[in-house]
């Protein structure tokens, strides 16, 4: 049975997810293939930015994603008190 509870995390979850999945598309799709031709008048490393992103800074943006991921889940755990105690 659904509670408003549940319902209000699961929410939040779904929104916190799709909130990192639009920034790790933009990153990876945008800044790699729609505006690479723009962030090419950049360099990183003697690279091309728009080059770079797409080689690099994509991988490096999703890892990021994930520690960030965690951190707010486990906000939100003890915000609603489904948190692992040790």
């Amino acid at each position: 049975m659904e509670t408003p509870i549940r319902a209000a995390y699961w929410r939040q979850n779904l929104k916190l997810l799709a909130i990192l999945l639009v920034i790790w598309f933009i990153a990876s799709y945008g800044c790699g293939i729609l505006f690479a031709e723009t962030l090419n008048q950049f360099k990183l490393g003697g690279f091309p930015l728009g080059f770079w992103f797409a080689q690099q800074g994509s991988i490096y943006i999703f890892v990021l994603l994930i520690f960030v991921y965690v951190r707010l889940m486990n906000r939100l755990d003890r915000k609603f008190d489904v948190d692992e105690k040790d």
